[in-house]
């Protein structure tokens, strides 16, 4: 199996260090090309032994999937660039927010496409994918990309209408959680804990609760551990009367906008 990855941010390393990370790509069946930064393409070169597009373009004639990672508003400039070299049989694995599987296929061509929205823990092989497929990705197709998403995390099929809300809660969920980590190290600090003793307890807290969360429904968890009057009642209390739950969906609202935005700015 080879691939290429077009676009080379954050979201095409992390995914790209999980398949080489969990060998179901080998450095050598990766290559990687974007419009203009040779830093970053030299860096991931050195970093994880991949291969960089040439000006024939021989590696995306060869590729049976084509890793599409750019903003929304590269899309029409990067397929067109490639398109005319783009396998007929290939798959185009889109990871790019907002942009919908007939915009990509009028860029691009006639192509079978699959919109996928991972996060950052791919990096890890810890990624939540959300998947749509269109009618030309065929079942053995299918079956090769799960294998390529499942080797960076868990995979979801969702209807492409649904790709919005999986962009909200998973494609930009990470960041809400480093942001509450930022925010209980600080609180532990102001209660008189060191910087360093802070974030390991942190780190160490989230870990746990994932695990846990692997085992239980999350509303059962919160449940057990919150005895009357205790602590954890008393902390939970503050949270919600302070609009926590409310800041959460109303994160997760804006993410949720901003997805349909780009496509719409696309067109």
């Amino acid at each position: 199996m080879k691939i290429v990855c077009v676009g080379a941010g954050s979201m095409a390393e992390a995914m790209i260090n999980g398949w080489i990370r969990k060998r179901i790509l080998r450095p050598g069946d990766i290559a990687v090309m974007n419009k203009s930064d040779e830093d970053r393409l030299d860096y991931l070169t050195h970093e994880y032994g991949v291969r960089q597009v040439n000006d024939e373009m021989s590696m995306l004639e060869e590729a049976p999937f084509i890793l599409l990672a750019v903003k929304p508003k590269d899309v029409k400039v990067a397929l067109s660039a490639v398109r005319e070299f783009i396998r007929p049989d290939a798959v185009i694995l889109s990871v790019v927010a907002g942009v919908s599987i007939d915009s990509i296929q009028e860029a691009a061509g006639n192509i079978a496409v699959a919109r996928t929205m991972p996060n950052t823990s791919a990096h890890v092989g810890k990624s939540a994918t959300g998947v749509v497929w269109s009618k030309a990705v065929t079942k053995e197709q299918q079956y090769e990309i799960r294998d390529l998403l499942n080797s960076i995390g868990s995979v979801t099929v969702v209807p492409e209408d649904k790709l919005h809300g999986v962009t909200g809660i998973a494609g930009s969920g990470p960041a809400y959680l480093y942001l509450m980590a930022e925010a209980m190290v600080e609180a532990g600090m102001e209660s008189g804990l060191e910087h360093a003793d802070a974030m390991r307890l942190v780190r160490q807290t989230f870990l746990g609760a994932a695990d846990m969360m692997q085992h239980d429904d999350f509303s059962v968890l919160r449940k057990r551990i919150t005895s009357p009057n205790g602590t954890t009642a008393a902390g939970l209390n503050a949270l919600i009367e302070n609009g926590f739950k409310e800041t959460v969906h109303e994160g997760v609202r804006s993410a949720v906008a901003r997805s349909k935005e780009l496509g719409q700015e696309y067109n």
